[in-house]
């Protein structure tokens, strides 16, 4: 029983990344109904970016709000050199450049950086807390992530320029018809999802180490969180991301173990897509016909 509720805690933890890079792509998804395949790259960019000002001397979270603010900045500049000449472009065609800035990310990053695997430290305590069953940065994880959640709620919620982007996402004719710059605010969803993705990167480079392909699992296990929980649905991914970590963890100890788990989010994203696409707390559209 023990062993199960350290493999439960600590799927939470992990699931608390999985639940970052899920909210990041449904940012995306939102503004653009489509995957942004090199989420994962931009995350692992930003995370040298923060590794780099950690090295030359600066404190952990200085080096983090840094991070932060250039991430937001380097996302909305890809949405207006890259993203934004190919939006009336075929989905095909807008799926190519996705793939193209993931191979371009992973290739600058092992240009600058090497592919030597690197440390990354971690801003909390090196101690287990909670009996023994999780560590500091684990539960740290976690707190960061319903911390951005809380952040993103209020902010679309309550304030002018989140529900201008709400609604610029629901329904660009009318946004623009009431004065709402709907390519303006395309770019600031762009710079949101990088800057979640890379308080994910920071999150889980002390785990796994930086290199870079670092996120590559990871992605896919967000892609299967924001599929399980509803691609359309913050709220819904962030749940999705702590199942998926969950599920990940019981099914590595008891059932196809530590080698196979990577196939447990394939089962989800197939599962979901084939029973229920929408996700568990998705909106189901119906069109006439």
């Amino acid at each position: 029983m023990e062993a199960f509720l350290h493999q439960v805690l600590s799927g939470l933890a992990t699931g608390g990344i999985y639940a970052i890079v899920a909210l990041a792509l449904v940012m995306i998804y939102q503004a653009t109904h489509l995957v942004n395949f090199a989420q994962g790259e931009m995350a692992m960019f930003s995370t040298y970016l923060a590794w780099s000002m950690i090295d030359a001397g600066m404190s952990y979270w200085l080096a983090f709000a840094c991070t932060v603010v250039l991430s937001f900045l380097l996302g909305i500049a890809i949405e207006r050199i890259v993203i934004r000449p190919v939006g009336k472009a075929p989905v095909l065609a807008v799926v190519i450049v996705f793939i193209g800035l993931l191979v371009i990310l992973n290739s600058v990053a092992g240009w600058i950086y090497t592919y030597t695997i690197k440390s990354f430290p971690s801003p909390f305590p090196s101690r287990t807390i909670l009996g023994g069953y999780m560590s500091a940065h684990e539960l740290g994880v976690m707190a960061v992530t319903l911390g951005v959640l809380a952040l993103l709620f209020v902010f679309f919620r309550y304030t002018p320029l989140g529900l201008a982007m709400r609604a610029a996402a629901q329904n660009p004719v009318s946004s623009r018809l009431v004065g709402i710059r709907v390519g303006w605010m395309l770019a600031l969803g762009w710079g949101l999802a990088a800057a979640i993705g890379a308080i994910a990167g920071m999150m889980v480079a002390p785990i796994v180490f930086l290199d870079p392909n670092m996120m590559a699992g990871i992605l896919l296990y967000g892609f299967a969180g924001a599929l399980l929980g509803g691609i359309d649905n913050p709220a819904g991914a962030v749940a999705g991301g702590f199942a998926v970590g969950v599920l990940e963890n019981i099914s590595g100890a008891y059932l196809v173990g530590t080698e196979l788990k990577l196939t447990v989010a394939l089962i989800l994203i197939i599962g979901v897509l084939v029973i229920r696409p929408s996700g568990l707390f998705g909106r189901v559209l119906v069109n006439r016909v």
